[in-house]
């Protein structure tokens, strides 16, 4: 990881095309365990791919509010715009701009993969408002799944487990794909007199994210939560890369080896962000890993089932919130 003349940093950089998966995992070990935040390249996805979705995505927040109010549901999905004093950064006091679309993977294998409530299906704009928007999102979850697989292909060698460790049927056979479409307004506020706050400060409660922009500054992190005041620094975009970040599950299962990253958004212009949530099968049991744990370092958490940590997590969301999983809490 460097720092550019700007002061914004540069992360690791792991390429999915690598043949040597061994150097790949080296490097994502080291960022793992430094700041919990890489770029994965080569990933397979086509740019001109990539510049559809964004151009659907704008097209969505776009339409009259009138017509966004129609897709709005209870359930974690759908359009979302945080309503007065909802989401307001502790540290700046700032308030939240933005507006949002869930997506959730309803069916797989001819299952439901949730229980109701959150099992429900998505609400998708009428083909007459945006033709083939749902068409392209869909086969968007589809693709960027297959990316988080191969990372977690590349991270299950950095832990010393067989490269195939989370694709068994148990675990990321039957995976949870959430995303969630922002779009990071600048409305009312004077943006060359204070940064706008898209989304306050919060860790990611899943097994990885895989996060693509449109290019824009705004992301930051946080790597020392306990310096006073903190200090928070810009992540670079990369053209072409994703950014991936270690969730509070992967957090748990390494025994806090890899460090789930603190982080928020802050911005001066309108942005747009396409964060994906890798959840585990709600059946899988999320238990420390054995080369994270030894006789004089234990795991510090029980196993849990997945779909315990997913209540809780999807609870907050339906109930406009943003979860915060304190991995001292279980």
């Amino acid at each position: 990881m460097a720092e550019r003349i700007d002061g914004s940093l540069v992360l690791d950089c792991i390429d999915l095309s690598n043949p040597d998966i061994h150097q790949s995992a080296s490097l994502m070990k080291k960022a793992c365990m430094d700041s919990g935040i890489f770029y994965v390249t080569n990933h397979g996805i086509r740019e001109e791919v990539m510049a559809e979705v964004f151009a659907q995505i704008k097209k969505l927040f776009s339409l009259p509010l009138k017509e966004k109010m129609k897709l709005m549901i209870d359930n974690n999905r759908g359009y979302t715009v945080p309503k007065k004093n909802q989401f307001v950064d502790p540290e700046t006091n700032l308030e939240s701009q933005a507006e949002g679309y869930g997506i959730i993977q309803e069916v797989r294998d001819g299952e439901t993969i949730l229980e109701k409530p959150l099992g429900v299906p998505n609400v998708w704009p009428s083909n007459d408002t945006l033709p083939g928007w749902k068409e392209i999102m869909i086969k968007y979850l589809q693709e960027v799944l297959d990316v988080g697989r191969a990372v977690s292909r590349i991270i299950a060698v950095a832990l010393d487990l067989n490269v195939d460790f989370f694709d068994q049927p148990q675990f990321l056979g039957n995976a949870l794909s959430y995303i969630v479409i922002n779009h990071y307004k600048v409305g009312g506020v004077d943006p060359t007199k204070e940064p706008i706050l898209g989304t306050p400060t919060h860790t990611d409660p899943c097994l990885i994210t895989v996060l693509a922009s449109d290019g824009l500054p705004g992301l930051q992190i946080c790597k020392d939560v306990n310096t006073k005041p903190r200090i928070w620094t810009n992540v670079a975009p990369l053209k072409g890369a994703f950014i991936v970040s270690v969730g509070d599950m992967l957090e748990r299962m390494t025994n806090c080896v890899f460090k789930s990253p603190v982080h928020r958004v802050q911005h001066r212009q309108d942005r747009y962000s396409i964060p994906y949530f890798l959840f585990p099968s709600r059946d899988a049991i999320l238990e420390c890993l054995p080369s994270c744990k030894s006789a004089e370092n234990p795991a510090k958490f029980p196993p849990i089932e997945s779909k315990e940590l997913m209540s809780f997590i999807f609870g907050e969301l339906r109930n406009g919130r943003v979860p915060v999983i304190d991995v001292t809490k279980y």
